[in-house]
């Protein structure tokens, strides 16, 4: 009898790394290929940028508090986010659905009035996919193209020690908001009659259902000539995220816990919820910031931009992967965000 492995023994980036060991790269046009998180390819002089990425109904969103309309804004969002943290521009994306009999015309129209908002909102074309039947739940699959300038594109393995590690906007805030809708869900399910109640917390709520990619970032780069050393966008976790350049760039790193920004609304909505807004920022994931690393050179350029902040240090390998407590401790850091085989 053959031996079964289960999927959930290798987990996501296990399983990936397992189905590409024998991948091989054939032709010349093809600089980047499996490993980051895009592609590049080089055509005629230009180096292109290709994604994609999958959603499925009951693992990646609930429709029982996801309306379709945002549901279609994210699924374009979400692979934008990888263009952009290859440090290049996205110009087309292509969109595949497969949906049940369940839902109608007029709901997949408003799915796509997301697509198309955000389409508009980045300067994206959608330029293909396809559409086919499922036997239960909704299943979307994006792919989306990028351009970036010949020699420009940021990979997550070449920081280099003493590299200063940043990140654009706040952490934790979507976790939060995924959290609260998870918990106003449970109590609709058990009390009938009882309407949600979302406290407010509009912020989290958006962070959630709405992110945005971090388009002006990128064009902020542009403008100040930087080019980061490496970078990666934070789709599964501020601490798998950085655990991810540390490995592949061979280096370790000092996390200051002080220095993690988090939104003043989240913290105190963590605090309610009784839960350790470091904790929420370290391990939720879906916040589709940028986390990159730049020489220290360039710290004057990015200090005057009011929504980066840097969070720590690239040390090398043997000093270990730590984060710096408010207190003064220092900790191993560990992956504790999104697995997709959990």
């Amino acid at each position: 009898m053959d031996e079964r492995t289960e999927i959930g023994k290798l987990g996501e980036f296990g399983l990936i790394d397992h189905l590409t060991r024998n991948n091989e790269i054939r032709n010349a046009t093809t600089v980047i290929g499996v490993g980051d998180d895009a592609a590049v390819l080089d055509h005629f002089g230009k180096q292109v940028v290709l994604t994609t990425d999958m959603l499925v109904e009951g693992v990646h969103f609930d429709l029982m508090y996801f309306p379709l309309k945002h549901l279609g804004y994210k699924s374009v969002v979400v692979n934008l986010s990888d263009v952009y943290a290859m440090n290049a521009t996205a110009q087309q994306i292509t969109m595949s659905i497969a949906v049940s009999n369940r839902f109608s015309v007029e709901a997949l129209d408003e799915f796509y009035d997301g697509v198309y908002a955000a389409c508009a909102r980045y300067g994206v074309d959608l330029v293909g996919g396809n559409t086919t039947t499922s036997q239960k739940g909704f299943i979307i699959s994006v792919s989306a193209i990028g351009e970036v300038a010949p020699g420009h594109y940021v990979c997550r393995n070449t920081a280099k020690a003493g590299d200063l590690l940043c990140v654009s906007g706040d952490l934790g805030a979507a976790f939060l908001g995924l959290t609260l809708l998870e918990r106003e869900k449970k109590i609709f399910l058990e009390t009938k009659g009882v309407q949600p109640d979302l406290e407010n917390q509009d912020y989290i709520i958006g962070r959630f259902l709405k992110p945005e990619a971090r388009k002006d970032v990128i064009e902020f780069f542009a403008e100040k000539e930087i080019i980061p050393t490496a970078m990666i966008d934070i789709s599964d976790g501020l601490s798998s995220e950085i655990l991810h350049i540390c490995t592949q760039s061979q280096l370790g790193c000092t996390l200051y816990e002080e220095k993690i920004p988090v939104n003043e609304m989240a913290r105190q909505f963590a605090y309610t919820l009784e839960l350790d807004p470091t904790a929420c920022a370290l391990s939720g994931g879906e916040d589709y910031e940028l986390l990159f690393t730049i020489d220290p050179g360039d710290y004057e350029k990015i200090a005057a931009h009011g929504d980066l902040s840097v969070i720590g240090h690239l040390t090398q390998q043997e000093e270990g992967i730590r984060i710096i407590t408010r207190g003064g401790n220092t900790h191993p850091l560990t992956a504790q965000g999104w697995n997709a085989f959990r």
